[in-house]
């Protein structure tokens, strides 16, 4: 690790356990109490799987230090995809509920979701529209006092998957409002140079989506797949605005079969990975 990095600390996504959908039948409390078992230190929760705890702070920070856990960040969409320019005001109310929840959580990031093209219509506008969201989003979060980012993806009519799509958007917003969560397996299911992306953007990275992929785009478990986990983490400890929470995702078959085992099984190879 550089020196003058922060320190590097493991914590996991929920969206494992949301993306099976209707077949999940538990509460938040058995996420936290899985993840905490497995030896994270941190979470990534999101607005569906808040369940309960959703606008109750306090509750929630109790049932985090019950499993020995802290908020890394609160992950939010919307059905409008951050691009429709009619949806702006009823998204930013959204937002504000959202900063209200995260801002009890000191150190704690909202991430919003990646924008997607919902609706027929120019790509340059729903560029627009997006960048108008996560800048005024942005400005929210700084009067919260809760930074904000944005996280790309590379599912289904997403805006933002290729290289090019990062470049328009990290155009469009404005450093200074807005953040980045990296997210590997996305970024290789672009396409893209990996290190070359964290290396351009690095001032933008306020914390690491760990996931893998084969080399056909597919999900795989974490370190089962192309990505170079050693060499990732190791450009990313270096980003100036990094705040050293590597927050595991994962989305492969395997875990669909069983969410704990899974995530069990990534916290043990990101520890042989990279020691953490």
């Amino acid at each position: 690790m550089t020196k003058g990095a922060p320190m590097l600390k493991p914590a996991c996504q929920t969206y494992t356990w949301e993306m099976l959908g209707d077949a999940f039948r538990g509460e938040p409390d058995d996420l936290l109490a899985a993840i905490g078992a497995a030896g994270y230190q941190g979470i990534e929760i999101t607005d569906t799987m808040i369940g309960a705890y959703a606008g109750r702070p306090g509750a929630f920070a109790e049932a985090l230090a019950k499993n020995g856990l802290v908020l890394v960040a609160f992950a939010c969409g919307s059905s409008s995809g951050f691009t429709e320019e009619a949806a702006l005001a009823e998204d930013l109310a959204m937002v504000e509920r959202a900063l209200a929840f995260t801002a009890a959580f000191p150190g704690a990031v909202l991430s919003l979701g990646s924008a997607t093209v919902m609706s027929p219509g120019p790509r340059e506008a729903k560029f627009a529209a997006a960048a108008r969201f996560y800048n005024a989003a942005g400005e929210a979060g700084r009067r919260h006092g809760v930074t904000v980012a944005f996280h790309p993806s590379s599912h289904h009519d997403t805006l933002l998957e290729t290289r090019a799509d990062y470049d328009r958007i990290m155009e469009l917003t404005d450093p200074t409002l807005i953040g980045w969560v990296p997210d590997t397996g996305h970024i290789l299911r672009g396409r893209q140079d990996i290190l070359d992306t964290l290396e351009t953007y690095a001032t933008r990275i306020r914390y690491l989506h760990l996931k893998d992929v084969d080399a056909s785009g597919h999900w795989a478990m974490l370190g089962a797949g192309a990505c170079d986990i050693p060499a990732v983490v190791a450009t990313v400890a270096k980003a100036p605005n990094f705040n050293g929470w590597l927050v595991v995702e994962e989305e492969s078959e395997e875990a669909g079969r069983d969410p704990a085992a899974a995530v069990a099984k990534n916290r043990r190879m990101l520890k042989d990975a990279v020691g953490v």
